[in-house]
């Protein structure tokens, strides 16, 4: 894989060779393919391509030197693993097939099936793949960056690898007092987490002695506890034995970290603000679409997302553009198991689209949430569009299951790295299929 910056760098071990651009001399690269973003969605696309079509037709923009395994930064803010188990050299995860070029997007110009990059690059494309994923937007709770990036505070977020660790040293100092867990009102990766850290965090308070002098608060923007019927159902069981108290349609306001206090508001009444102190406050944050996204109008809806048809990713204006990911408006969960299925039905319509010929292959929504709920058990929950449970085990998945706490631990973080980046898992149809052969 070919390395492509501003700056001139040492060679890298791993990367093939490495050049730079003068910043008076911009460059002008042409491909086949584009792909922006090179975390899940976008490594996993960029696989399969660099395997079918000649040596550097496809680029990769993207400008983060590590790639992480977010999943798993639940298991970081409990304690179980550390940070580090979830990252690897993002060079490390490219196809050797493809070039990187190290950069931000900076606009899109899908007219002129072009995009231009911070550095001031240019990159031609006939086809373009999205897959920027989301941006935590911490300014738009007052107090909320500043409170994470103070060490001594008590406010964490297993949303950033930055403050996930701090979760668990938070969860060390608590001794008594109030400890909230909060749900913004945007949409969110993986929607299942701020309440997954909660049953991790009222267990761990059982082990050290000190749950009976806690209070624990899940404040949600949700009207319900879960968005599939089934598994909210068994999840208001686990509430309700953990002793958890739920606060619907409650969002974060304010957080005063110097007074320990967090401000909330009811959407049943916004004026009125509900002020709590805290010991611990774990906040999910506030999400968007990276900028140059959501400043490109012609291609995104209201909020900022990527408008691609529900099942075929493809945008509706722009054919030769494709979406895959939590960057897209499709009405899914934003997981890393729904690009798993997103990856199949994409590669065959983009295909598809290269012969020109109309995409046929329809995502039908899946999306899956293992819902940790202590040390050793987690709830299964898989569903596709409507909230509709599309089980892969061949036992109820709602209810608490070790089997599903490993493979959630140990299963899933394997299957990703060493099978899913590299473009060859398409989630779990198949095993369902051998597992369940008479379900439909």
């Amino acid at each position: 894989m070919n390395i492509l910056r501003k700056v001139t760098a040492v060679p890298t071990p791993g990367i093939i060779r490495s050049f730079s651009v003068s910043p008076t001399n911009n460059a002008t690269y042409s491909c086949k393919l584009l792909v922006v973003g090179g975390g899940t969605g976008g490594c996993t696309m960029a696989a399969k391509f660099a395997r079918r079509l000649p040596k550097d037709s496809v680029i990769v923009l993207e400008p983060s030197k590590d790639h992480y395994y977010q999943p798993l930064w639940t298991l970081v803010g409990a304690g179980v693993v550390r940070v580090d188990a979830t990252r690897r050299a993002e060079v490390s995860v490219l196809p050797k097939g493809a070039k990187w070029i190290r950069d931000s997007a900076d606009k899109l110009l899908p007219d002129k099936n072009k995009v231009t990059t911070k550095e001031g690059h240019e990159i031609n494309y006939e086809y373009l793949i999205i897959a920027v994923g989301l941006e935590n937007d911490y300014k738009k709770v007052p107090g909320l960056y500043e409170a994470l990036h103070d060490k001594s505070s008590s406010v964490s977020s297993i949303y950033d690898s930055q403050f996930c660790e701090k979760t668990f040293q938070n969860m060390k100092q608590h001794k008594q007092g109030n400890v909230i867990f909060t749900y913004p009102d945007t949409m969110i990766k993986c929607p299942g987490a701020p309440q997954k850290i909660a049953y991790l965090a009222d267990s761990y308070f059982n082990k050290t002695n000190v749950r009976s002098k806690t209070n624990m608060i899940y404040n949600t923007c949700l009207p319900v506890i879960f968005g599939v019927p089934k598994y909210a159902e068994a999840l208001m069981k686990v509430v309700k034995r953990k002793n958890i108290n739920v606060n619907y349609k409650t969002i974060l306001k304010e957080v005063r970290h110097d007074k320990k206090e967090a401000v909330f508001f009811s959407k049943d009444d916004e004026n009125k603000d509900i002020t709590m102190d805290y010991s611990m406050l774990h906040v999910a944050p506030p999400m968007h679409t990276p900028g140059f996204l959501r400043n490109s109008k012609v291609l995104v809806d209201n909020c900022g997302f990527l408008e691609v048809d529900m099942y075929t990713l493809q945008n509706k204006e722009y054919p030769n553009i494709y979406g895959i990911g939590d960057c897209t408006n499709t009405p899914n969960s934003k997981t890393a198991a729904a690009i798993a299925q997103q990856c199949y039905v994409l590669e065959q319509n983009l295909l598809s689209t290269m012969q020109k010929d109309e995409p046929k292959m329809k995502y039908n929504g899946y999306g899956a949430c293992p819902l940790l709920t202590s040390y050793n058990t987690c709830i299964l929950a898989e569903f596709t569009y409507g909230g509709v449970p599309r089980e892969t085990m061949p036992f109820n998945q709602a209810n608490e299951s070790r089997i599903a706490f490993y493979m959630k631990k140990d299963l899933f973080p394997f299957i990703y790295w060493h099978i899913m980046l590299k473009g060859y898992y398409h989630g779990p149809e198949k095993i369902r299929k051998l597992l369940n052969p008479f379900r439909d």
